[in-house]
């Protein structure tokens, strides 16, 4: 399986979905983007990187096999 890792960026007046440089889809807002990127990840086992409206990097999300998971620190 290759490493496919799905991006949110904004194009345009709207927000897409891009993998490997193409677009995927295209949404109205951010949070409809986001949600169409998490279920194409969880279906692959992937991860979401989602960027703002600068297009720097927000937030990134791992669904699946996540080679270095955070710890839960007990107390």
């Amino acid at each position: 399986m290759s490493e496919k890792n799905f991006h949110v960026v904004r194009l345009g007046k709207g927000w897409s979905v891009k993998s490997n440089g193409r677009v995927l889809s295209s949404h109205n807002t951010q949070q409809n983007a986001a949600k169409s990127a998490v279920v194409r990840a969880k279906r692959i086992k992937s991860e979401v990187v989602i960027h703002g409206r600068d297009g720097r990097i927000r937030s990134k999300d791992s669904y699946g096999n996540d080679p270095f998971p955070p710890r839960d620190k007990e107390y």
